[in-house]
């Protein structure tokens, strides 16, 4: 974003945008508030306007990315029409993901991980994406049909998760081949009269 577009955002948003950002770029505890506040060109009191500290805005960020993220995702699968295709399309969107030079492994992990207090509001924010996202999978198995759709879903969001895992350490965009190719497998294991 150009700095005379971040200069017509509001406030608030000039502090989500960037606090997002950084946050994703170099994590939590590495980024400080005065980073935030002098890279989105507000007051500190405009920050303790919008937000009681680093904390919320911590959560505000989770919340947004979950924003950006399910968009993505609903965009991927409405891309298909055949139900096992908008499932299997999730897969291949991540090779596309991982191939960007931004990726920088799971937001939401990532997020977790610096975060040990376990019933903290941003560790309910990162548990709340990660049960949307299962709940997509469900949502996705019981569109092809599965006679199990939970357990089914449960597998895929396995494959899904580690799949970014992979990608992150390794820096192998392929990762995503691999989950997309378990995945048809199972797929196939549980609908045998969907076979190709």
């Amino acid at each position: 974003m150009t700095r005379r577009k971040a200069d017509e955002l509001d406030p608030r948003e000039r502090l989500l945008q960037t606090a997002q950002r950084l946050f994703g770029e170099q994590g939590i505890h590495a980024t400080g508030i005065d980073r935030i506040i002098a890279e989105a060109g507000v007051a500190k009191m405009t920050l303790y306007k919008h937000f009681a500290g680093k904390d919320e805005l911590v959560v505000a960020a989770l919340r947004r990315k979950h924003e950006v993220f399910r968009e993505f995702f609903r965009a991927i699968v409405e891309s298909r029409q055949e139900p096992r295709g908008r499932l299997l399309a999730v897969f291949e969107a991540q090779e596309r993901w991982f191939a960007r030079p931004d990726f920088r492994g799971c937001y939401f992990l990532n997020a977790a991980a610096e975060l040990p207090e376990a019933n903290c509001a941003a560790r309910r924010a990162v548990a709340e994406h990660k049960l949307w996202v299962l709940g997509q999978f469900q949502e996705l198995c019981r569109g092809v049909g599965a006679p199990e759709p939970d357990r089914l879903a449960d597998e895929l969001m396995l494959l899904f998760e580690g799949a970014i895992a992979r990608a992150y350490v390794t820096g192998d965009a392929t990762a995503a081949r691999a989950a997309r190719r378990a995945a048809a497998a199972l797929l196939e294991a549980d609908l045998p009269a969907h076979r190709a």
